[in-house]
């Protein structure tokens, strides 16, 4: 199959602001015809149809605008990708006390609402499917980031190893404040209102973020959560929160719009367990209980660490529905893990950086642009909407 390489979309939005050439309307449909394997076969998820089961995993890039707004560069950096089966965008913070980061978006304020408008209309225009990924850091912020110059807030105090990087640099992350038990409630709200922001955004569904070691991982894991009220303890009780936010996500917006991403062995932002097998086993019964549209796994520890040895196979047999498998995956890998029943989907990161036609170069074996880890986080054009892309010749 012959093809050129191409940058036209790394300037900005033109007249054909919402078009992205990614063959998707030329060269798929005929390809389709003529291919078997799984990886990019059509897939039902909840509310959605998918025409592939690539999903472009959520990237924190950090170029939001002032106010925390997506603006119409972040429109053509998605809208570039909209040839994913399924889009889960960016982590946002679903209220101002949710921001560890410079320039990440929020879902609270009616300009935020305006700005990701902006990116679902771009992203629908160009035929893709996008859900937002509703996020609050907790204990993973700096004194610097929170209303009035307060303390991060925590299920626990417990000060996390690692660091924020602020406007003054990297400092070390502070001993939080741990929350009241009538403090809660409030921030399950803020949930639910980021996902019915989400939709008047325009969005076609919600991840419920809890992974990572952000606030929701902070109460299910024992090293980060030490109450000895209804939220800490038992398995029962640490997963409370996550279920109290499960269920006013599900009201407001709907099962079949929601679904939960989780991290059972990750070790980033000095996250532990001491059984996270019973534990993720609990969470997936939990997501199958409440009918969730999918479950999306990091598996293993993105830092390269032993692990737990813990048995992903157990944790998608418990929860049922469509699992997405993520991290360290490649095309060969995916599509065995899918072949074999161990995942229906499979979440690409860094590849979608840098390849915004991933799916037609992993269908015509073409190489794969190497991103640039130094535009990763923040920035402007550079490392964002300017990695070439393929063109039928």
């Amino acid at each position: 199959m012959a093809y050129k390489i191409t940058t036209e979309f790394k300037t900005g939005l033109g007249k054909n602001q919402h078009r992205p050439q990614l063959l998707s309307n030329i060269l798929l449909p005929s390809l389709r015809a003529h291919m078997t394997t799984t990886l990019f076969t059509p897939l039902k998820l909840g509310s959605l149809n998918l025409p592939n089961r690539l999903i472009m995993a959520p990237l924190t890039r950090s170029r939001a605008g002032a106010g925390n707004v997506p603006h119409a560069l972040n429109a053509l950096y998605y809208a570039q990708r909209a040839s994913a089966g399924l889009i889960i965008s960016e982590a946002t913070q679903v209220c101002p006390e949710g921001q560890g980061y410079l320039s990440t978006p929020g879902i609270h304020t009616a300009e935020q609402v305006h700005g990701w408008k902006q990116v679902t209309d771009a992203v629908h225009a160009a035929g893709g499917r996008i859900i937002l990924q509703l996020w609050h850091v907790g204990r993973i912020s700096h004194r610097s980031f929170q209303p009035g110059g307060a303390l991060p807030v925590a299920p626990s105090a417990i000060q996390p190893k690692g660091q924020a990087y602020t406007l003054d640099g990297f400092v070390d992350l502070e001993t939080p404040r741990a929350l009241e038990a009538s403090e809660i409630p409030a921030i399950v709200k803020a949930y639910a209102d980021g996902a019915k922001n989400a939709m008047a955004a325009g969005f076609d569904g919600v991840e419920i973020h809890g992974a990572n070691g952000y606030l929701i991982d902070q109460f299910l894991r024992d090293g980060s959560n030490h109450r000895t009220d209804q939220y800490g303890g038992s398995i029962e009780n640490r997963s409370r929160f996550l279920c109290e936010v499960i269920a006013a996500v599900t009201a407001a917006v709907g099962a079949d719009k929601t679904g939960l991403r989780i991290s059972p062995e990750q070790a980033f932002n000095d996250m532990s367990d001491r059984a996270p097998q019973s534990l993720f086993e609990h969470v997936a019964k939990l997501a199958k209980d409440a009918k969730l549209a999918f479950l999306h796994v990091l598996e293993h520890d993105q830092m390269g660490g032993p692990g737990a040895g813990v048995d992903y196979a157990a944790i998608k047999k418990a929860f049922g529905g469509v699992y997405i498998a993520n991290l360290n995956y490649d095309k060969a890998k995916a599509e065995s893990a899918i072949a074999k029943g161990n995942a229906d989907a499979v979440a690409f990161g860094r590849a979608f950086i840098a390849n915004p036609d991933l799916v037609t170069r992993l269908q015509l074996h073409a190489p794969l642009n190497e991103g640039d880890a130094n535009s990763f986080y923040g920035g402007t054009e550079v490392g964002y909407t300017d990695y070439p892309i393929l063109n039928k010749i």
